[in-house]
């Protein structure tokens, strides 16, 4: 039956994919400039509204259709060679980017206790993560090692 809808399921795919990545290097970019300017009177309340509704209404409904439409996809027979090793390097860099996930929502309820000890460099830094992940899973669907 999925089958029947696959390329559907595919375009909600990259679609929950591209929604959830441009979150993932946006929201680290502002704990950078919150970080380093957060200070600033009456700006404050600003950075937080900003992370706040990017991680709830767009990020986390994003991650969530990307899990759900790319599990449909591998639950079609045929879409997925599990005896390669690409479904594995993209499962485990999905795994990754799940994590970087988590962590910037973290440190978001971090920064709204008050309580954040990271530099705007230690965000730069870690602005690099989901790139890398990036590199790994469409290195791995498009290449398929």
């Amino acid at each position: 039956m999925l089958s029947d809808y696959y390329l559907w399921i595919k375009a909600l795919h990259i679609m929950a994919v591209i929604s959830w990545m441009a979150g993932l290097f946006y929201l680290p970019r502002l704990f950078v400039y919150h970080a380093e300017r957060g200070q600033i009177d009456g700006i404050l309340p600003v950075f937080q509204i900003m992370e706040e509704k990017l991680l709830r209404v767009i990020m986390n409904p994003a991650m969530i259709v990307a899990w759900v439409s790319g599990l449909m996809m591998a639950a079609i027979p045929g879409v997925v060679m599990w005896d390669a090793i690409w479904p594995w390097s993209k499962f485990i860099g999905l795994v990754g980017m799940t994590w970087f996930h988590m962590w910037c929502a973290r440190r978001r309820r971090i920064f709204a206790e008050g309580g954040n000890t990271l530099s705007g460099r230690d965000y730069r830094m870690m602005n690099e993560v989901p790139t890398v992940l990036m590199v790994v899973i469409v290195l791995s669907v498009i290449v398929r090692f």
